[in-house]
């Protein structure tokens, strides 16, 4: 799925979370929609187009990164949007 794709008036709810790598953690973003959820992480081409696009959503969460990096290698999950 291309985040172009998803209608931001769509968007119900946006969650980061980061996986445990082993020796990195990988940033990850779940989206989802009344019908769908797509799952998106940092590595993927598209990461900052999505970010950007996310981050015009009213209301979006713009410290996501900072609430959902730290402690490293402990779970840990940010909701940044919630309709």
């Amino acid at each position: 799925m291309q985040p172009d794709r998803i209608q931001l008036a769509d968007i119900q709810r946006v969650t980061f979370f980061k996986r445990d790598e082993l020796t990195t953690d990988l940033i990850c973003c779940q989206i989802e929609t009344e019908d769908e959820t797509w799952l998106f992480d940092e590595e993927m081409p598209d990461w900052a187009m999505l970010i950007s696009c996310l981050e015009a959503l009213p209301g979006f969460r713009a410290d996501w990164r900072a609430a959902a990096v730290k402690p490293p290698f402990e779970a840990r999950e940010t909701v940044a949007f919630n309709r």
